[in-house]
């Protein structure tokens, strides 16, 4: 129950930063996920539930400072949907209550700002009012005077000049003038503004208006109200009406006919979005026509004949489940943070890189922490930042260099002056290059021919090669400007090297190198994923959950796929049309069955008599488990295994029978 606690504590916080100071602290996305959270808990534990909950929230607190102004009518919110699936259920619903209607949808950009409805009698504008708690505004008039796209009497003629008519909207900042005035900042060297947003809220509240009128603030109107009968069918019209008074409704606002055609509307916004010169928070999906929404009435805050469709958030809140350690190509050890799978920007993400032991410092990350997730240029997962509040009493710091003497014992670590990644001591470059290729190369890998250990070296001292993939890139004319090539050896290594770009799945992701990943837990992969796109894409659960692969393989492959450089190096081999094929398994004859060979073959060596067991169905192990089939006693073996394997129910072979089955 401790953590529900700390979740209706810091939500209280962060609905009081938003709606009462308009100063939020946190991104929707943040709020909302710790809200969906909250909502979860509740839904296992009912019992739980306060009134002082967000989830059971009506209204919301106002500052002093202001006169408090009753709305004419209720200033809504929306329900948010995610998916299409979700829009087709809120229009299921509406059929439901309105049975036999016809839908016209208007759609429109919902724009991130401050709600304001601006009264006009007689066509003259007299009052400004803030959302408030929907109910009940503040009065912001003098300094909504100050909006210069307002006008302070309206257009024409027509009957909407004439009595009381009700303008809402979004006071808004747009984001060039947003850079502007953080760039001014800048250099009489005093603080950024936090976002446009932000800045549009806490600028309406100043008691200055001279200062408001300083700040390039913008009204975008959304609805038209009238106290009287005066027709207005259709939310269209409404806009129309809108312009024609002389006030700004975002262009972009359309009505469709069917839902196929909002989709496609939602999904052309979501590519173009970030072209807007300013914020947005969705997109708003509305009943066009204004009788029928009226009819279809409204569920507590929301009106049932709208709904506001939301984008994949660009952060998120998880927790962070362990750090593990990876090592790359240049001996450098990148911390990753892995944390409970959160869809971010639309995708799945569950490591993200936290460079080094200054940076895990620098943001106090430990495991256990719950942490705001987002993604650098819509691509790379980072962590912005740590929730103290939500810390357990049980959270552990990472010690890294205790971490990298527990994971990599065999190696040694230095963190070079002046520097903040900690590397493996000595000439780790060259040195870690030529063993990734010769292992790349060799025989259980992609089995290039000519590639071995002294033509490795070769390549690499000679500066051909930086990564694996350099290795397709060599010409010929390069390899016989080296005295170790002729003409002949020179043509034969290019032809093997180009006869293995596209190599079986198994024999790549062996060949990648992958700390704990060998031949058989290659296979083992292949075999559950088909395709090398999905490997990068696993949990820790589900790769836990392949057989064969547990704790420390499966942190393992994470910590590969969260490094930078290797991603780098999978984005050039695909450049480069090195692919591995994807996996199609093989019903071979000794399919379902499972070897592990003790001592030694006198007609083969152990490598050759596993890539055999492979090539016909089986499965080669290193050490007998329940479920092996057979344990094949070679010359010199021991009793243990033996002794082992009877324990378990596994047939003991020898090495004829062990041929026997391979003929």
């Amino acid at each position: 129950m401790t953590r529900y606690q700390e979740l209706l504590a810091l939500l209280a916080q962060y609905h009081y930063e938003y709606h009462v100071l308009d100063a939020p602290t946190v991104t929707d996305a943040v709020y909302d996920g710790l809200f969906g959270e909250l909502k979860a808990i509740e839904s296992e534990h009912p019992e739980w539930i306060t009134p002082e909950s967000p989830s059971q929230r009506v209204g919301n607190a106002l500052l002093d400072g202001f006169e408090k102004i009753q709305h004419s009518s209720r200033m809504l919110s929306l329900n948010d949907v995610f998916s299409r699936e979700e829009v087709e259920a809120w229009v299921k619903r509406m059929d439901k209550l309105m049975p036999g209607s016809k839908h016209e949808f208007f759609a429109d950009i919902k724009m991130d700002g401050l709600g304001c409805a601006i009264i006009y009698e007689d066509g003259v504008f007299v009052r400004a009012i803030t959302r408030g708690d929907s109910y009940v505004g503040e009065d912001v008039t003098a300094n909504v005077r100050t909006i210069q796209n307002i006008p302070l009497v309206l257009r024409g003629s027509s009957a909407f000049t004439k009595g009381i008519t009700e303008v809402r909207g979004e006071i808004i900042l747009y984001k060039a003038d947003f850079e502007a005035l953080n760039k001014a900042r800048e250099k009489n060297g005093e603080a950024q503004y936090a976002n446009p947003r932000n800045l549009a809220a806490g600028t309406i509240r100043q008691l200055d208006p001279k200062l408001v009128a300083s700040r390039p603030l913008k009204f975008h109107a959304y609805d038209l109200l009238r106290r009287d009968e005066t027709p207005i069918p259709t939310h269209m019209a409404a806009y129309q009406t809108l312009r024609d008074l002389g006030i700004t409704t975002n262009k972009e606002a359309q009505v469709f006919s069917s839902l196929s055609e909002v989709m496609h509307f939602v999904d052309d916004w979501e590519e173009k979005r970030h072209a807007l010169p300013y914020q947005m928070d969705g997109l708003v999906v509305k009943v066009n026509d204004r009788k029928l929404f009226s009819e279809l009435g409204v569920v507590g805050k929301q009106p049932r004949a709208a709904v506001a469709y939301k984008y994949p958030a660009e952060e998120a809140v998880t927790i962070v489940k362990d750090i593990v350690i990876s090592l790359g190509r240049t001996g450098a050890a990148t911390p990753v943070a892995v944390f409970e799978p959160v869809v971010v920007a639309g995708t799945t993400v569950q490591h993200a890189s936290l460079h080094n032991a200054d940076e895990i410092e620098r943001k106090d990350v430990r495991i256990g922490d719950t942490v705001v997730i987002f993604k650098a240029g819509e691509i790379i997962p980072q962590v912005e930042r740590v929730i103290t509040e939500l810390r357990p009493k049980q959270s552990r710091r990472f010690d890294f260099e205790a971490e990298l003497q527990r994971q990599y014992p065999e190696l040694t670590f230095e963190r070079p002056e002046g520097e903040a990644v900690y590397r493996v001591k000595g000439d780790s470059g060259p040195i870690i290059l030529k063993r990734s290729l010769q292992h790349f190369a060799s025989k259980g890998a992609l089995d290039i021919d000519g590639l071995g250990e002294k033509n490795v070296e070769a390549l690499v001292d000679n500066g051909l090669v930086n990564d694996l993939a350099d290795i397709f890139i060599i010409t010929k004319e390069q390899l016989l400007a080296m005295e170790r090539f002729a003409d002949l050896s020179a043509t034969n290594l290019i032809s093997a090297i180009a006869d293995k770009k596209n190599p079986p799945l198994p024999r790549f992701i062996y060949g990648l190198g992958i700390r704990h990943v060998g031949a058989q837990t290659a296979i083992d992969l292949s075999k559950f994923c088909k395709r090398l796109d999905t490997l990068g894409t696993l949990s820790y659960e589900q790769l836990k959950a392949i057989n064969g692969i547990g704790e420390i393989v499966a942190e393992s492959i994470l910590a590969w796929f969260a490094d930078d450089d290797n991603n780098a190096l999978l984005a050039k081999f695909r450049s480069l049309g090195v692919w591995p094929q994807d996996f199609v398994a093989s019903a071979g004859p000794l399919s379902g069955k499972s070897f592990v060979i003790t001592g030694t073959l006198l007609t083969m060596g152990r490598d050759i008599a596993a890539e055999k067991i492979r090539s016909l169905g089986g499965t080669f192990q290193s050490s007998v488990a329940k479920g092996t089939t057979y344990l094949v006693m070679g010359d010199k073996a021991g009793n243990s295994k033996a002794e082992k394997a009877r324990a378990l129910g596994t047939e003991v072979i020898d090495e004829q029978q062990l041929l026997l089955l391979l003929s």
